[in-house]
């Protein structure tokens, strides 16, 4: 009897497990996303999205240009180029820290500060993809398009020609009246020992430096059938420096353009075209170190501006000067001050030093100075800078703390990305270059 209730008990007990399994499924966990549909959610509402190629520009005009971009002419001493600080062999910058302009010596990475000379503020930035549209250029976005497009706002004293075509071309102007930069001093003498007549003319008259210079374009007798080629139907007599700066605008576009990068493929669906580690370094990127909320949009940057407590280097600008406080010059307001354009990061690995100081030499310190900004502006070693620049540091703790009191928000808290993750920040990064910008020698006439 008791083996027969044992039994049924049993029994009783197996059909109720039997119930509760057909009436509550345990459901399988849900699939997880891929990488490659993670990086894609990530980068989803950052406005990043594959660049269209450029226009074709008019071969005559890019022929005048890359003749102008090259030629020293157009400096007051008759011894630098645009292409002195923006060399074919160091990706269209010149790999130095702070620029040297009118009366350096040498070339490239050796080039040196000539007798009475400074350097030029702000690091030269690689003109690689300059012509996509951006809305500011330079450092301090002092040239813009901030009225509406084809609404040059440029520094004050200064008016661009309405035969300017391009926010590129209204910045191509501004050199030849630096006299850092191209122009030289009162007094210089050029290299065949005559007088640098742009140099005598008051820094108030731009349009008459501009009209020098044309003059010395125009007495050469290439320069007058370029232009003929270029503008047929505008007479020599009617040609301003608008025009030549529409040349050196249009060469910049053709020869300089360059957006087949491992991550554009990517993002037109290329799912190979990254590596992992590439990969979740984006995730990264559009992630965890908020790199995107400033890096946005098409080109990764260039429409805005943060004071991301980079080193002060240089002689500084303005009436801030030693200092350097970037936008703060150009629009007076507090949180402006120490800020600096977003750098567009297409190609960067290609394009270092770094910020607008060229305080860092490699992507790996970069990403370093961002982990801890705080940090990194107070304990900042600028022994990896070349003695002469070394010597332009602002290292005291007035200057320190004066950045960092306007230091971004979002830099305001340590990123605590460990060493991994830096890492794979910096392959993300490496994955922007377009392998074809690594080789521009043949762009040189």
């Amino acid at each position: 009897m008791r083996t027969r209730h044992l039994t049924r008990l049993i029994a009783l007990v197996l059909a109720g497990i039997a119930g509760c399994k057909s009436e509550y499924t345990i459901a399988d966990p849900p699939e997880q996303p891929t990488l490659d549909t993670q990086v894609r959610q990530n980068i989803g509402g950052w406005g990043v999205v594959p660049i269209l190629p450029v226009a074709q520009q008019n071969p005559a005009l890019v022929e005048l240009g890359r003749s102008l971009f090259f030629d020293k002419i157009l400096s007051g001493n008759r011894d630098v180029a645009c292409a002195t600080c923006h060399t074919m062999a160091d990706h269209a910058t010149d790999a130095l820290s702070l620029p040297i302009g009118t009366g350096g010596v040498s070339d490239g990475t050796t080039r040196t500060l000539g007798a009475g000379r400074q350097f030029v503020p702000r690091n030269a930035p690689s003109l690689l993809n300059q012509g996509l549209g951006l809305f500011y250029l330079f450092w301090d976005g002092r040239v813009n398009e901030e009225g509406g497009i084809g609404q040059f706002r440029t520094p004050a004293g200064v008016t661009i020609p309405p035969q300017a075509s391009s926010l590129l071309a209204a910045q191509a102007m501004l050199p030849v009246l630096n006299r850092t930069e191209m122009r030289g001093l009162s007094g210089d003498r050029d290299v065949a020992g005559n007088p640098n007549e742009l140099a005598t003319i008051p820094d108030e008259q731009p349009p008459q430096v501009w009209a020098a210079a044309m003059r010395r374009l125009l007495a050469i007798q290439e320069y007058q059938a370029k232009f003929a080629a270029a503008y047929p139907s505008i007479p020599a007599s009617s040609l301003g420096f608008a025009h030549a700066a529409n040349a050196i605008a249009a060469f910049e576009i053709q020869a300089f353009t360059h957006s087949n990068s491992p991550f554009d493929r990517f993002l037109a669906g290329e799912n190979r075209a990254m590596s992992t580690e590439e990969k979740r370094g984006a995730l990264l990127f559009f992630g965890k170190a908020r790199c995107s909320t400033c890096h946005s949009g098409p080109l990764l940057g260039g429409q805005s501006f943060a004071n991301v407590g980079v080193p002060q280097i240089g002689p500084g600008v303005g009436a801030a000067a030693p200092l350097d406080i970037g936008r703060g010059e150009e629009v007076q307001f507090q949180e402006y001050r120490f800020a600096f354009r977003v750098q567009p990061l297409r190609n960067v690995e290609l394009t270092a030093p770094y910020f607008h100081s060229g305080a860092y030499a490699t992507l790996e310190a970069v990403v370093r100075h961002y982990n801890n900004a705080d940090s990194a502006q107070k304990n900042y070693d600028p022994t990896n800078l070349t003695p002469a620049v070394r010597a332009e540091y602002h290292g005291d703790a007035a200057t320190k703390l004066a950045v960092l009191e306007t230091l971004d928000f979002r830099l305001r808290e340590p990123l605590r990305l460990t060493a991994i993750e830096q890492s794979q920040l910096v392959a993300f990064l490496k994955s922007l270059t377009d392998p074809a910008a690594r080789d521009l020698s043949s762009i040189a006439p």
